[in-house]
């Protein structure tokens, strides 16, 4: 491996380390708050943050070792798809996976990925600039037709259950 590769990975594996302790730590908080009523920190809680991380590490490598391919499908495919990609696999093959997985509270998971992407998009200030004042419209209009397809769709499932 080049030395910029080996730079590469240990840069985004501690990035990952440091994201999975966020999540604990989040878990930790909601542990603390809601006590014997709230999602529970235990082995399985561990094995299941092992088995993110493993996820994403495989991702990394399936994404550093495809980026010479001649396919450019392939060779552009996004990190976030081979650590989905991965994951389904494993998810497929094992349900002692998912039950790990499980035991990682959901929203202890999206609240550093959310932070994360704030930091991200607060990088690329001047990115955005560039865009002009028609992105901010596009947003709106973005934000208001999800609420609105949400809502729709919600209320469609509540005439169907009858409620």
């Amino acid at each position: 491996m080049k030395n910029n590769t080996i730079n590469y990975m240990i840069k985004n594996v501690l990035i990952l380390l440091l994201s999975l302790s966020l999540i604990l730590f989040t878990q930790w908080v909601k542990v603390m708050k809601y006590g014997a009523k709230g999602p529970q920190i235990t082995m399985e809680t561990f094995l299941g943050l092992a088995c993110l991380g493993a996820f994403a590490v495989i991702g990394l490598l399936i994404q550093k070792s495809l980026e010479n391919c001649k396919i450019k499908f392939i060779r552009d495919f996004p990190i976030l798809g081979w650590v989905s990609i991965t994951s389904l696999v494993f998810c497929m093959m094992s349900n002692q996976v998912i039950k790990y997985i499980n035991a990682v509270d959901f929203l202890s998971i999206t609240t550093p990925i959310l932070t994360y992407a704030g930091i991200s998009v607060a990088n690329r200030l001047g990115d955005l600039r560039k865009l002009s004042w028609k992105i901010a419209i596009t947003g709106v209009f973005v934000f208001i037709g999800t609420f609105l397809g949400s809502a729709l769709l919600a209320q469609f499932g509540l005439f169907v259950a009858g409620k």
